[in-house]
């Protein structure tokens, strides 16, 4: 059954607290943002948490507290010192928010941008390394992937800085798949305030998984790649 988890409200607190980005005003109205933004966010990354468990049981014993980021922005190196961010964001993965593997998603909802991403967003150059080496082996069945329709018509493209050089073994492969130049390998999707608004939210961000699905699966292999 389908259930409404974020209402207006949700966006309203945030486009308020956009004009008043100080803890003083956040004190003021922290009931609100309780009623408001925590708890149905919360409510939302259980519902997504309960339903992944279904399809695989690794995800039965994590909590929506262990995936959920926290509201107040690290401004230590920052040149903007605004104290909240204005999203909610998640990890839905089996080990929260610390877990990057790329068979989960990251999600965040704000009046700013409501997005769903996916796949290697902060790999290390080993790492980056074994990704670049397995598309080049297996440029087909990558290409058969990121052609797919339902590919193209959510995603679009993958996405991630790239680097102006690659290792001599990989150039004449780079010329066939450029984003071999890639350093990073992530898929983006943006939807709008109704859908947040709707009753079909968790059912909608499931979908988008389920498209993301054999990129992810792809890239988890690539990662691992040095090790078979």
């Amino acid at each position: 059954m389908k259930k409404q988890f974020l209402s207006e409200a949700f966006f309203t607190f945030f486009k308020k607290l956009a004009a008043n980005n100080r803890r003083e005003w956040f004190d003021e109205n922290r009931r609100t943002y309780e009623k408001e933004v925590k708890l149905p966010f919360e409510n939302l990354v259980d519902a997504l948490l309960f339903e992944m468990a279904k399809l695989d049981k690794s995800y039965a014993n994590i909590k929506g507290k262990d995936c959920i980021f926290r509201i107040n922005r690290d401004v230590r190196f920052a040149k903007d010192k605004s104290p909240y961010k204005l999203n909610r964001s998640a990890i839905i993965s089996p080990g929260g928010k610390k877990d990057l593997n790329p068979t989960g998603f990251y999600f965040e909802i704000g009046p700013e941008e409501c997005a769903f991403y996916a796949g290697v967003y902060l790999p290390d150059t080993e790492t980056i390394k074994n990704i670049r080496e397995y598309i080049a082996k297996k440029n087909d069945q990558f290409e058969q992937i990121i052609r797919a329709i339902s590919f193209k018509k959510i995603f679009v493209e993958v996405q991630g800085e790239r680097q102006k050089r690659v290792d001599s073994s990989l150039k004449m492969a780079a010329e066939i798949q450029p984003i071999l130049y890639n350093k990073q390998f992530y898929i983006k999707h943006i939807f709008s305030e109704k859908k947040v608004n709707s009753s079909g939210l968790v059912e909608y961000l499931l979908q988008v998984h389920q498209a993301a699905t054999p990129f992810c699966n792809f890239m988890e292999k690539a990662m691992k790649s040095d090790k078979k």
